[in-house]
Parts: C-alpha cells; sequence; structure tokens
C-alpha cells in the first residue's frame, strides 16, 4: 500500500516547536530540498543503496507504510525474493539530486540499473524512495516493494525470458534462401496399435535401407521396443523425419503397417540432405560443449551454427535474442506462475543473411556425381568469368569435412598444367617440339616410370601431355629451374593469401629442392600439395588468361580479398589449352569427348600418397563453358576409374538441369 498523506508527527519537545513552524512556513512556498550533512536523508539513503547491493542493510532503519517498524533482516530476504532469477546480479544504484523533504517525509530518487543475463542488456528506470524522520530525528526508509519496482506487489518476483530472434538464411548466388520451408513426414507408431514390434521394426529398418541418396547415418531401431513398452498407449512415438521425396520412395511399403502414423511438417531444409552440407554446416541445438563453452551466450534449445558457413556467421545469422523481465508468484501448491505483468522488454533483433555464390544447378549436379561414391572425394566448380564459387561437393554421404577447401594433398599428374606452363613461358619446349617418353627416367639414383609403364618414344609435346607421360616431364624439370615451378604456380594463384569468407587451402609448391624432387614435382609430386579448391581456380585462370581469387561470401564482403594476378602470356597459355582440350579428344579422358554441353578441356592425375606405387589419389580438373571444376578422389586409384566418371557425371547432370 502507498501512502497519499505524510506520516503522522510524532510528539516533540516545545524548544523544537519553533523549529517546525519555521519549517512550515518555508514549506508553505514549496518543498524544503534536503541539505548535505549528518542529519540529512542522504546518508540514509546512500547507506541504504550500498546494503541493497551488499545484502547487509544492518545500519538502515525501516518502517511499513503505516509506519510499523520492519526488521532490516526482513527488507534483506524481501528484496532478495522480489529479485527472483536476477538476485544473484544485484542491480547499480546511485542517488540523483538531493531528496526533497515535506514535513517529515523526505522522498528520493534513485537510479537503478540491472544488467540482465546471459547477454548482458542493461534494464534501467527511476524509483523513489521514501524516507520518514523519526522522533530520535533519525531517517527510516518506508519500506514497501514498489521500491524495487512500481509494478511489483508483496509476494511477486522477477524473471527473465529470452526470446530467440529470427535465424537469417544463407543465399544463393540469385539472393535466394538456400534453407527454406520444404515439407518432411514424421514417422511414427502408436503402441496401442503395434501388435508385433519385431516385424513392423524390421519392415521400417528394410524400407528405410532402400531410399535413394541413403538415409546417412541409418535409422537406428535398436531401442524402439523399449521407447514402446514405456510410452503411453496412444503415444505418438517418432521412429523418422522424412523429407517428403524420401517418403514417396517407400510410402507403399510403410504406410499400411500396423500401429504406423504419419504427421506432415515443414521444416527449414536445404534443397537436398547433402546439398553442399560440408560447406554449409548445419544449425542445431545447442550441445554441451556449447552451453560449457559460452553459458551467458547460449541457453539449452538456442539453435546455433555448428561448421562451415552457418558455425562461421552464426552471430549475424542467429542475431540478438529479446529479452523481457516479467513479475511471476508462487501459488499456494509453491508452481510459480507467470503474473502477466510485463516490466522490461528488449525486441530482438533479427539475423542478417549471409550471401555467397553458390548455384543450386550446379551445387544438384555435384552432389548428385558424388552420390554414390563410398571413398572419401570432392568437387568444386567455379565460373571462369569471374572466379565465383558454384559448387563445394563433398562424399561419402551428407556430412564430413570440407576437401573440397581444406584438403591438403599432392596433385599427380593435373599439376601437368602447371608445369607445362612453366615450360611454355621459359621456352623450354614447344607445343609440337619432340620430347622423350621412356619407359624409365632416373635422376640422381630415382627411378620414375608412367603408369602402366608405358612408353611413347620420342613424341610431340602435345602427346606426352595428352597421354600424360612421367618420364618427359622428369627429364624437362632442370628447364623450370630451382623455383620455376612455385613461380608459375603463384602465377595461377598458389600459395596466395586468399579472403572468400571460409577457411582455404591454397597449396604449398614445391622449390629449391634437389634435382630428383624436382623431377617429382614436375609431374605433382615431391612435396607440392594442394586443395580442390585451389586447382579450380588454378584451371579457371588458365580458361580465362589470367587467376581471380576465388569468390564465395559476397556479403559481408571479405576484408582481404587477394588482388587479380598478372595476364598469362597468350603464346604459353594459347597451347597449353589445346593440350588439355587433346586430353579430351586423344587422351587419358577420352570418356568426356561425347558429354553435351560443349567442348571440354582438362588434365587428369593419379597421385601417390604414400612409399607403396599402388596408393594414388585420383583427380580430375578441367572446364567447359564458362565453368571449370576438379575432382578429387581419395585412395580412388586410376582417374580413368574413378575421378573422370564423376567429371562425367557432374557435366551430364549439369547440361540436362
Amino acid at each position: 500500500m502507498r501512502l497519499s498523506y505524510p506520516l503522522a508527527v510524532p510528539h516533540r519537545p516545545r524548544a523544537r516547536r519553533v523549529t517546525a513552524a519555521l519549517a512550515a512556513t518555508a514549506l508553505a512556498a514549496g518543498a524544503l530540498v534536503g541539505c548535505s550533512g549528518e542529519d540529512g536523508p542522504e546518508r540514509t539513503v546512500d547507506a541504504f543503496l550500498s546494503g541493497w547491493r551488499s545484502g547487509d542493510l544492518q545500519a538502515v532503519g525501516f518502517v511499513d507504510p503505516t509506519g510499523r517498524k520492519v526488521p532490516a533482516a526482513d527488507v534483506t530476504r524481501e528484496i532478495r525474493d522480489l529479485s527472483g532469477e536476477l538476485a544473484a546480479t544485484p542491480p547499480t544504484l546511485r542517488r540523483t539530486g538531493a531528496p526533497k523533504i515535506e514535513a517529515n517525509i523526505a522522498t528520493a530518487v534513485v537510479r537503478v540499473d540491472w544488467t540482465l543475463p546471459p547477454s548482458g542488456t542493461r534494464w534501467g528506470y527511476d524509483r523513489q524512495v521514501r524516507l520518514t524522520q523519526s522522533g530520535d530525528d533519525q531517517w527510516q526508509v518506508i519500506w514497501e516493494p514498489q521500491v524495487v519496482h512500481e509494478q511489483l506487489t508483496p509476494g511477486d518476483r522477477l524473471a527473465v525470458r529470452r526470446d530467440a530472434a529470427p535465424r537469417a538464411g544463407v543465399l544463393d548466388g540469385a539472393g535466394a534462401p538456400i534453407v527454406a520451408p520444404r515439407p518432411v513426414i514424421r514417422v511414427g507408431l502408436q503402441p496401442s496399435e503395434v501388435t508385433d514390434v519385431k516385424t513392423v521394426s524390421g519392415k521400417l529398418d528394410a524400407a528405410f535401407r532402400t531410399v535413394r541418396p541413403a538415409i546417412t547415418p541409418p535409422v537406428d531401431l535398436s531401442d524402439l521396443p523399449k521407447r514402446l513398452a514405456e510410452a503411453d498407449p496412444g503415444a505418438f512415438v517418432e521412429v523418422v523425419t522424412l523429407r517428403d521425396e524420401a517418403y514417396r520412395q517407400i510410402r507403399s511399403r510403410i504406410y499400411d503397417l500396423p500401429g504406423t502414423k504419419f504427421r506432415s511438417e515443414k521444416l527449414d531444409l536445404a534443397p537436398t540432405r547433402e546439398f553442399a552440407r560440408a560447406l554449409l554446416g548445419s544449425v542445431d541445438q545447442a550441445q554441451a560443449d556449447d552451453l560449457a563453452a559460452h553459458p551467458d551466450q547460449y541457453q539449452r534449445g538456442d539453435l546455433i551454427g555448428h561448421g562451415g558457413l552457418q558455425g562461421r556467421y552464426d552471430e549475424q545469422l542467429r542475431g540478438t535474442p529479446g529479452l523481457t523481465v516479467i513479475s511471476e508468484r508462487p501459488g499456494p501448491d509453491g508452481t510459480v506462475t507467470p503474473t502477466g505483468t510485463e516490466l522490461f522488454r528488449q525486441e530482438p533483433t533479427p539475423g542478417q543473411a549471409v550471401q555467397t555464390t553458390l548455384d543450386v544447378a550446379t551445387q544438384n549436379a555435384a552432389d548428385a556425381a558424388l552420390r554414390g561414391e563410398k571413398r572419401r572425394a570432392a568437387l568444386v566448380a567455379v565460373r571462369v568469368g569471374d572466379g565465383a564459387v558454384l559448387a563445394a561437393a563433398n562424399g561419402p554421404g551428407a556430412a564430413g569435412e570440407n576437401l573440397a577447401f581444406t584438403a591438403q594433398v599432392p596433385p599427380g599428374s593435373t599439376f601437368k598444367m602447371v608445369s607445362a606452363l612453366g615450360l611454355l613461358d621459359r621456352g623450354a619446349v614447344t607445343l609440337d617440339g619432340p620430347v622423350a617418353c621412356p619407359k624409365t627416367f632416373t635422376v640422381d639414383g630415382r627411378s620414375f616410370k608412367n603408369s602402366d609403364n608405358f612408353v611413347l618414344g620420342t613424341v610431340p609435346f602435345r602427346t606426352d601431355f595428352a597421354k600424360s607421360c612421367n618420364t618427359a616431364f622428369a627429364a624437362l624439370a632442370p628447364g623450370l629451374g630451382a623455383d620455376g615451378l612455385a613461380q608459375t604456380g603463384r602465377a595461377l594463384g598458389l600459395e596466395a593469401e586468399w579472403d572468400i569468407g571460409v577457411d582455404a587451402f591454397t597449396g604449398k609448391v614445391s622449390v629449391n629442392g634437389s634435382p630428383a624432387e624436382q623431377a617429382a614435382a614436375a609431374f605433382g609430386q615431391g612435396t607440392t600439395v594442394v586443395s580442390p579448391l585451389a586447382m579450380a581456380a588454378a584451371t579457371a585462370a588458365v580458361a580465362r588468361g589470367r587467376w581471380e581469387q576465388p569468390k564465395l561470401v559476397l556479403d559481408p564482403a571479405p576484408a582481404k580479398a587477394a588482388p587479380a594476378g598478372a595476364p598469362l602470356k597468350p603464346e604459353s597459355v594459347e597451347p597449353l589449352r589445346k593440350m588439355m582440350r587433346e586430353v579430351v579428344t586423344a587422351g587419358t579422358a577420352g570418356t568426356l569427348k561425347g558429354v553435351p554441353g560443349g567442348p571440354v578441356h582438362g588434365k587428369t592425375g593419379t597421385a601417390e600418397y604414400d612409399d607403396n606405387p599402388a596408393h594414388t589419389h585420383s583427380w580430375f580438373v578441367g572446364w567447359q563453358g564458362d565453368v571449370a571444376f576438379a575432382v578429387f578422389v581419395e585412395r580412388g586409384g586410376s582417374s580413368a576409374a574413378s575421378a573422370v566418371p564423376i567429371a562425367e557425371r557432374f557435366l551430364r547432370t549439369l547440361a540436362a538441369s
């Protein structure tokens, strides 16, 4: 209850009545502003504010609005109870100005500033603290819950509710959200209608295994009998949530099984389950390690980005949660329920989208090309015209490492593209100049051979390139010099410092090696390592005639994008393009000769990754029209058996889209 009148003035000796009369005369013209000093109310107000924060109010006297004395310990307890969820973080308190005195009542204005968890949002307001002067001239605080906040009443307590901000999307190159609401079917069982759990589980499992692309990881039904036994008879026990297209594949097999129930919903999903998954990352509920690492940032149930773009730009995409301070009150049974009173609200700030260069059709073609590949593999596509990354696919399955950007592996014979450009730049070879391709070639006691030990004899350099003759390039290595290969690699963007918005390995080229190391490096062995993205960008540079840093994230624009390289020499790059076309028309990638969509240029590669020559990665780099690309298959063996077929599937699917 609030006072609408001053408290009764206690009886005082006659000598004091003159002072009171003078004060009354002064008050007739207006309120008296309290003066500083030991007897003024300021000292009591300041002691109260200090004790509020510290939890020790023994130095302050209190009365309630009726004038009844209130123990300091009771006020301490009530402040703690009223503070509710904010009790552990008392507000910052300060008196603003001197108290105003009317008769024996003083009113002080106090600034109350709370720091709201978990974000540290500030919530501030002014409150009036009233005091009364007792018979011994001591000032006492008139205590009531409204001192903490004007809308609080006895028994209330403060509570903070966090309102998640709308999460923004990752956009494709056309500015459309990659993740959008898409239909799904929740498949479940009603325990009371399941007559034979083992039979139903077996038939569901068999049906799920026929879904293509395969559900990875497979649906685990091992605990289904236990969950059904523990659930209410009429409950919906969820088994799996399927995309609509996956559900339609098996609907006829599962719809009429005893106890099956189906719920149609929409979830925010990418176009396909594997769509650029390793690059995009995922959005999931906060995990235990997230909560432990960022207790002031995340709460249980928050959706946060993990890995890829979703993780890298989580703060931007997630926005800022809103906060609402409400009052709650425990009921007779102890259950705390909201009173319906809202004391403060800060609206959520929606997240901001991240714009990428990804092209849906190209990405779908890349994902489809890797579908079914059981070895780790990657496919990167880059637009020749401007360096935009159109697709970044990784396999097998939807999850895993972004090998397309971060793999550090030997390039094998795809690096003959770099070596040939360096040799042509230095005049060490010409397109039709004769270069021997023996069965073996030895440098400093190290013997080099060709795949399957083939021999070409002395043939035009273009034939050595098209047929991928290792011994020819080993013999030509001195023409590059100690650092010529690295210089040419840098002209094609290798080893540069890129800023494309995510982590990417730009390569490391062998330099200043022994004669044997230089010979090995000339055909992509030795200490040279690259990523598929680095090779796709280098291939695009050959097609374009100049290197440009790949572009992936457009908004927010990367702060330190690498400048474009110098134009490549036309007298070198034109012969190289002809040789890369002949790899398809008369060389190691002949199966690509008939793919639709225009001429394909490229270079195959088989890269040894340890001391066993039988252990090899598989590569293909090339371009068709305005799309340059690189295919990598870890431990893929012959490129003709793995990387080239993937490239063919990619180009055929893209042409049909």
